[in-house]
């Protein structure tokens, strides 16, 4: 390791930024399965993606062997507002543990939007203005996609449309409120604008949502809606591309210290911090250059990688979109109204789960009371108020570094801070309140779903 001293916050300088986005796919040899059309089952072309998404995105989408892409000038100045982002020695975590590990956070929450989702909103809104769209609509779990997608929309003044999944919409008006700030509007999902919110509420009256049904709500409202489009905060590979920057500045800090990652942990929902987190790191993994351990980490309540299946399946609840191999608990699972809103989706990336099939990746799930325990120590430790979503990956590096503590080894442990928690205080109240339940599904419960999934050849 370099004999450089090593500061508690490793700032990058503005001309360090990356300059292109990395594609995983590109070294990949065994490439993700592609989307399929749901009408005829074929692999999607452009021509069956025009009508739903964005020109330039759909191209990156479907690009398997480009390794970089150019960040447009207009979206890196938008960076230059709150990138790079710090890389954080979490030194009063580890002597508070008592661990000989080394532990470092890349901590995404220093926006307005309180995350990692401005990365691709501000990229995906530069597309939509550059191609003349009139506006764009959107699903948001959390409420973080959402806020970062209306704070992009009103950079490049275009109208943004919102479905907020139900039970985070009425666990987090504040967050709701912030999207109105930036000129969205914000529907419930299911909800009654719909011909498919409608479907799925007649067969599931009072549910709370999911976002496999805000994506189907969101991706009708676009393709009935001249001058628009659907945009999407996770699981498609043009957000993995975008996130990259996260991995990236995390690999650019660590090397600029001589500092050598044994295990990089991020939360996983849809895989689109995740993705973005490893991004390099696997990279060199899939070239040969360098290993590591990777860790997902889930919630116990929707855990599409460690209890679902790899198999195609739609992508949302009311089966409009595409189809993608993934592993998933069924399109039409929707699971306990947990408060990680973000972490509430049926499947997952279809990169990361290619890479999790190929043993190339490892995958965790935890009950939300243990998560909200680790939030709580990381928060009393190191001053930050962290989202429940951030708080899976807070879990595993306290688990990683535990382990540390038995076997005297000095691992050095990466994970992703997606995020802050400050309008998550309900949850955090209910925490502290002993009203919070740790919901776990039946394998009876899943096997429903499962057998409801597409049966491709």
């Amino acid at each position: 390791m370099s004999e450089k001293k090593i500061p508690y916050k490793i700032y990058l300088e503005e001309k360090e930024m990356p300059k292109a986005w990395y594609n995983m796919r590109a070294d990949m040899k065994d490439k993700p399965a592609p989307l399929l059309n749901p009408a005829t089952m074929e692999p999607m072309s452009e021509e069956d993606l025009a009508p739903v998404f964005c020109e330039e995105l759909i191209k990156q989408e479907l690009d398997n062997d480009t390794a970089y892409f150019d960040i447009p000038e207009e979206i890196r100045d938008f960076y230059k507002m709150y990138r790079p982002s710090p890389l954080v020695r979490a030194y009063c975590l580890e002597k508070k543990l008592g661990t000989p590990a080394k532990i470092y956070y890349k901590f995404e929450g220093n926006n307005t939007s309180g995350s990692h989702k401005l990365n691709s909103a501000i990229a995906q809104a530069y597309y939509a203005k550059k191609q003349g769209l009139k506006g764009v609509t959107t699903e948001t779990g959390a409420g973080q996609w959402g806020t970062a997608l209306s704070m992009a929309c009103s950079y490049f003044d275009l109208d943004c449309k919102v479905y907020m999944v139900k039970c985070s919409y009425e666990q987090k008006p504040f967050r709701r409120e912030v999207m109105r700030t930036y000129g969205a509007s914000v529907t419930p999902s299911p909800s009654m604008e719909t011909e498919v919110g409608k479907k799925i509420l007649a067969e599931h009256p009072g549910t709370t949502g999911s976002l496999g049904c805000a994506i189907s709500e969101a991706v009708e409202k676009a393709v009935t809606s001249k001058g628009y489009r659907y945009v999407l905060g996770s699981v498609l590979n043009q957000v993995l591309l975008h996130q990259s920057v996260i991995g990236l500045e995390t690999k650019a800090a660590l090397d600029k210290y001589g500092v050598k990652a044994d295990i990089i942990i991020g939360c996983a929902g849809g895989g689109s911090n995740l993705g973005g987190l490893i991004a390099p790191f696997m990279g060199e993994k899939l070239r040969g250059e360098a290993d590591y351990r990777f860790i997902a980490v889930e919630p116990a309540s929707c855990p599409s990688l460690t209890r679902g299946v790899y198999a195609y399946d739609f992508c949302d609840t009311g089966m409009v979109c595409p189809l993608a191999k993934m592993y998933t608990l069924g399109s039409d699972f929707i699971p306990s109204a947990n408060h990680a809103g973000g972490l509430r989706y049926h499947g997952m990336s279809s990169i990361l789960s290619k890479l999790y099939d190929d043993g190339l990746m490892e995958a965790v799930s935890v009950k939300q009371t243990e998560v909200f325990e680790a939030a709580q120590y990381f928060a009393r430790a190191e001053g930050i108020l962290p989202a429940p979503e951030s708080s899976h990956a807070i879990k595993a590096a306290i688990d990683e570094a535990k382990k540390c503590i038995e076997t005297g080894e000095e691992k050095t442990i990466v994970f992703g801070l997606t995020g802050t928690g400050y309008f998550d205080m309900v949850a955090y109240e209910k925490f502290h309140d002993g009203d919070m339940n740790d919901y776990i599904p039946t394998d009876d419960e899943l096997k429903i779903y499962r057998d409801k999934l597409p049966k491709i050849k």
